[in-house]
């Protein structure tokens, strides 16, 4: 970042920081002139036919400008980022105190075995890549190899948090891509598996590198040209990836990622390479330890009782934790949803057993003293995935409103990408009065698509704004992203 956007950063931070005024559901309203609000209504009736577009538009001090639909209900994608981001910046200082990194231990079993567990503890960063250099499974292996030469099985231990690697309402086909990924307690490499393919000679398979995890059934066929139309298949629970369709002979050689259902099996069976490339004999396998969720991981049916957490045994080795605040900005810069629904789980291990109905009631708790109204969101997940999330602009700008007031307000916003700059909006809004000037977190699910944040207009106002669309037909996604963006091109133009 340049030193005339860190300038401007600094102002626009400085402006939503000594804001003292929330954006309420029942503040007065003071609409824009009757002739912006047509030209919005016009930039919105471009997107395409059948769409169901809401907007809110208010200063800092809450006088709303631009109001359509702002009660209804939208599936808001990844803009469930911005709440589980926020509640965790409200407990963040003890969240980092209390964070542990990724341990190992050597468990003495029968006849004098001796077991490797690993330990995961909700750690979105741990790494086992070549050129690793922080956070690194390695410093672990490097531990055991140290201390033993011989071992029975690699034991992988998730059970920091309850077994729920899928949350409600998150579309089954979305298991085997990277963005529906397992969540898991015990995380390595983003939970993902990594393939590197290249095309061969026009009428034959191209070639497929990956680490050996996943039986990958090749049939792909390289064709004249530079186009690629490359489709994965793998049932749930299965280790057989299946690659068909297409690449062009002139396609350069690309990355695949591709999700793991059972991350705690993957970070043990990649442990175990290590160890074998440190010269530990590895007797039996590769096992896992899960926590089952019961009732008991629910705060109601818990009725006031504290959740019952497992006891950990000393460790031989452990990482240090990672900033839970550098991962914040990632989570909404690149809108990393694995990393998110970590987020929420530490939040609601901190708060009772680690589960996403612990994570719900922190939510909601945080949410009733922010002062929005129940009616105005649903979260079934952390992270945006699940087609049962709902939030109303209302509730959206009401949430951005109450974070200028808090006092790391200015640290949550410059986790938001820029306009034309950076994140999931490096490519939106270049050439316009936007870019570099909008701050925003974006959305993308199944036919919505949400923006929802900051901007600053040609006088200078800071504003705040939430925009979401649903109902798309299929593939005009596009077009209401489009009319999206020239709407609030034209408010920041005018005001």
């Amino acid at each position: 970042m340049n030193a005339s956007i860190n300038k401007f950063a600094l102002a626009a931070t400085l402006a939503l920081s000594f804001s003292s005024v929330a954006v309420q559901a029942q503040t007065a309203t003071s609409l824009a002139p009757a002739p912006l609000l047509t030209t919005v209504e016009q930039k919105l009736a471009e997107g395409p036919a059948g769409s169901r577009i809401g907007m809110l538009v208010a200063t800092l001090d809450g006088e709303v400008l631009v109001s359509i639909a702002p009660d209804q209900r939208f599936i808001p994608a990844s803009n469930t980022k911005m709440f589980t981001t926020a509640i965790a910046y409200t407990e963040l200082p003890l969240l980092q105190r209390t964070a542990k990194g990724t341990g190992v231990q050597l468990e003495t079993v029968a006849d004098g075995e001796v077991d490797v567990v690993l330990h995961g503890r909700g750690d979105a960063m741990l790494s086992s890549a070549d050129n690793c250099q922080t956070d690194c499974l390695q410093t672990l292996a490097d531990a055991v190899a140290a201390k033993t030469g011989h071992v029975r099985n690699i034991v992988g231990d998730d059970s920091w948090f309850p077994d729920e690697r899928w949350s409600p309402g998150m579309s089954w086909n979305n298991i085997q891509s990277r963005y529906g990924t397992g969540v898991s307690a015990l995380t390595l490499d983003d939970n993902e598996l990594v393939a590197k393919l290249a095309p061969g000679a026009v009428g034959a398979a191209p070639s497929v590198q990956a680490s050996g995890y996943y039986e990958i059934e090749n049939r792909v066929v390289t064709v004249a040209g530079k186009e690629d139309a490359i489709d994965a298949y793998r049932m749930p629970n299965s280790r057989l990836l299946r690659l068909t369709g297409t690449v062009g002979a002139e396609v350069a050689p690309m990355t695949l990622r591709y999700g793991i259902d059972d991350p705690a099996h993957y970070a043990a069976w990649r442990f175990g390479e290590l160890l074998r490339a440190r010269g530990v004999h590895i007797e039996g396998g590769i096992t896992v330890r899960h926590r089952p969720l019961t009732a008991a991981d629910d705060p109601e049916k818990r009725r006031g009782a504290p959740a019952i957490l497992p006891l950990e045994p000393a460790m031989l080795a452990e990482l240090p934790a990672p900033s839970l605040a550098e991962n914040m900005v990632r989570i909404n810069k690149e809108s990393q949803n694995l990393h998110t629904e970590l987020m929420l789980r530490r939040v609601a291990r901190h708060a009772g057993s680690g589960s996403i109905a612990d994570g719900q009631a922190v939510m909601h708790r945080v949410m009733t003293g922010a002062g929005l109204s129940e009616a105005g969101y649903h979260f079934a997940d952390g992270s945006g995935m699940s087609s049962y999330n709902r939030l109303s602009p209302r509730a959206a700008v009401g949430l951005l409103g109450w974070i200028t007031r808090q006092p790391w307000g200015a640290a949550w916003r410059e986790t938001l990408p820029i306009a034309g700059r950076d994140g999931t909006l490096q490519n939106r809004f270049k050439g316009t009065i936007l870019e570099g000037r909008l701050f925003a977190k974006t959305g993308s699910l199944n036919a919505s698509r949400a923006l929802s944040g900051y901007l600053v207009t040609r006088s200078g106002k800071t504003l705040v704004f939430s925009a979401l669309a649903n109902d798309m037909p299929e593939d005009t996604d596009g077009q209401a992203t489009a009319a999206i963006d020239r709407a609030l091109v034209a408010i920041a133009e005018a005001l």
